[in-house]
């Protein structure tokens, strides 16, 4: 079965919710009824702030009742990234919100060139969630430079999904990983940036679908706005057929 996705890449308001939901709430009235899944960038609320003591919501609050609204409202799965205050700690927080369900994923590869270790508590496991027919990891940014994590041991995914504020200077890097991680698992991939400028760096967006050839299916550049992509279950399953890749990977486990 097909799956409908669609995504937001945009210029995140520094360390402001209000402008952001705003903003996105126009933004998703232009999205197909069809969709099935909504992805938001990483930490969509605030941008990529260091400052969780200012903009960490206990338990993901009202950013998560505004994902719920929506998931609820539109019939369709959202992800993004949100900072949280939990249990004495904060995370970065990648929820993925059903209709009637929220899981969520915490960072496992916090990028310690910008201190995020000194602000944020790492993850220790990765998550799978079923949509349609189709088995979908939800990782984050920094997580894109680590293979071992991001791993499809057994085919047990079809599509693996970033959620990033990756900036421009390394947007080769990003465009490279994106279609390497693709191509060892085959997967889908899709990597979603955002554009702009925060305190720090400029954004180039380059958000990207390849499939699991490496083949860019939809490349947003460096424009603002919404995405839509359908991603095709029954070509990526004779790819697999026809060439099986993942029937020869090592076997290992990981260490948390």
């Amino acid at each position: 079965m097909d799956l409908k996705v669609a995504f937001i890449q945009f210029d995140i308001a520094w360390e402001d919710a209000e402008a952001n939901m705003a903003y996105l709430d126009k933004e998703i009235d232009n999205i197909s009824d069809d969709t099935d899944l909504l992805l938001l960038p990483e930490m969509f609320h605030c941008g990529f702030s260091m400052s969780p003591q200012n903009n960490a919501l206990c338990d993901g609050g009202k950013v998560l009742e505004w994902m719920k609204g929506v998931a609820l409202s539109r019939n369709m799965v959202v992800m993004g990234t949100v900072a949280v205050a939990s249990n004495r700690s904060y995370y970065n927080r990648l929820y993925v919100v059903k209709p009637n369900e929220v899981v969520w994923y915490d960072k496992r590869h916090l990028f310690t060139m910008g201190n995020e270790h000194l602000h944020y508590q790492k993850g220790t496991k990765r998550i799978i969630v079923e949509l349609k027919g189709w088995k979908i990891c939800p990782l984050i940014c920094y997580d894109l430079r680590f293979p071992v994590w991001s791993r499809n041991v057994n085919a047990e995914y079809d599509l693996l999904i970033y959620l990033a504020n990756w900036p421009a200077s390394r947007a080769g890097v990003w465009q490279a990983l994106l279609k390497a991680r693709a191509i060892e698992n085959q997967s889908y991939v899709i990597g979603l940036n955002r554009i702009g400028h925060d305190v720090a760096n400029a954004y180039q967006g380059d958000s990207l679908v390849v499939n699991a050839k490496g083949e860019e299916e939809l490349n947003a550049m460096a424009k603002q706005g919404v995405y839509e992509a359908v991603l095709n279950k029954t070509a990526l399953l004779e790819f697999r057929k026809k060439f099986p890749v993942l029937d020869d990977g090592d076997d290992f486990e990981l260490s948390c």
